[in-house]
């Protein structure tokens, strides 16, 4: 933006007035709008909604409650990410307080193609929207589609599950074959579009995939990144198991499967051998399970930290939840450069003065987790 440009945006801002009530819809409607009707559209335009209370205004049922399976409907139809229209436009929710609707906003940027985040304290909103808007700027591709084919004949493929990098886990049977040393398994490729030029680019990789079928084998090496990856889904997946049990009224039930998967986590030799990563996620774990000691807690603060936890793994990008902006947080994970320093920025500026302030906490300049576990 031009420095007239940050005025004019600044005066738009300073004539906003509440009169009570909270309208999602109409809020994000007029987002949208603004994106679709402006002159020079940005590829990577996105909408950030900040709320602290539930939606008082649309799809009330005859009781005054809303019913949950009716949160799709507060998104407008051009900003879904099947919605037909040639812009996407991502929402990037923000639920503030004890207050907010959690279950709706995870769901608003679910559909959407955003992130949720949970602020529970005012201090942390800035560095928030700094850490998101970080992420904007590191965008390199959009809608990109892997293909993954298999080469041998017999060899089938079980699952691929993902998660800016982004890691995917492939899971695959092979076969038994004596009749060769080496065996070609995969070959990947893929497609994505540029951002900046709108033309899409597709990639196909020479090499195949290989591994060696020697007659008799040495001792088993596990792989530290194959292992932190598994640990990864694995906890995303206790953590969607733990948010339907409290759903249910289980909160012990919800505990126990955190608790378990923690355990699991610990015997692995990706987290003994004190990958980060796997550090952070058994943080995290241990974090949800306080949250989740009687229900006025996962009410207050645990279904929100639980949702934009599992947005964090979803998308393998970094969302606020607690103090996971603050450099001595372990649930850092999915942080690029870009947003380390937006955050940097955040916290080393008072909004509107460039002065650095001397007494704010600063952050470290990298913290993507290494591949591998660095020597102590």
């Amino acid at each position: 933006m031009t420095v007239t440009g940050r005025q004019e945006a600044l005066q738009a801002v300073n004539t906003l007035i509440s009169n009570g009530g909270t309208n999602i819809a109409d809020g994000l409607k007029k987002g949208a709008k603004v994106l679709i009707d402006r002159k020079w559209k940005n590829p990577v335009g996105s909408i950030i909604l900040l709320s602290d209370g539930q939606d008082t205004y649309t799809v009330s049922s005859p009781g005054g409650a809303r019913p949950r399976s009716d949160y799709q409907s507060l998104l407008p139809l051009s900003i879904h990410r099947n919605g037909g229209t040639s812009l996407h436009i991502p929402v990037h929710a923000f639920g503030f307080g004890a207050d907010h609707d959690a279950a709706s906003m995870h769901s608003i940027s679910e559909s959407s193609g955003g992130t949720f985040s949970f602020i529970e304290a005012e201090s942390v909103i800035q560095d928030a929207f700094a850490q998101c808007i970080g992420g904007l700027l590191s965008v390199v591709v959009q809608e990109l589609q892997v293909r993954v084919e298999c080469v041998h004949p017999r060899l089938q493929l079980g699952s691929i599950r993902a998660g800016k990098e982004r890691d995917f886990l492939v899971t695959v049977d092979i076969p038994v074959d004596g009749s060769c040393n080496e065996m070609s398994l995969l070959k990947v490729g893929c497609v994505y579009k540029d951002p900046i030029t709108k033309e899409s680019v597709t990639f196909e990789e020479a090499d195949v995939l290989k591994i060696q079928r020697p007659e008799i084998t040495g001792d088993l090496v596990v792989s530290v990144e194959v292992d932190r990856q598994r640990n990864r889904l694995r906890a995303a997946e206790a953590m969607a198991e733990a948010r339907a049990a409290a759903e249910r009224g289980d909160l012990a039930g919800a505990v126990f499967i955190l608790e378990c998967c923690h355990k699991a986590l610990s015997e692995t030799m990706s987290m003994q051998a004190g990958d980060r990563l796997c550090a952070a996620l058994g943080a995290e774990l241990r974090a949800m399970q306080e949250r989740m000691a009687n229900r006025h807690v996962y009410e207050s603060s645990g279904r929100a930290y639980v949702l934009s936890g599992l947005s964090s793994h979803s998308w393998q990008r970094a969302t606020a939840r607690g103090d996971s902006t603050d450099r001595t947080s372990l649930v850092q994970a999915y942080q690029t450069p870009s947003m380390v320093d937006m955050v940097n920025r955040s916290q080393t500026m008072i909004f509107g003065s460039p002065s650095p302030q001397p007494s704010v906490r600063r952050l470290r300049q990298a913290r993507s987790f290494p591949a591998r576990p660095q020597p102590r």
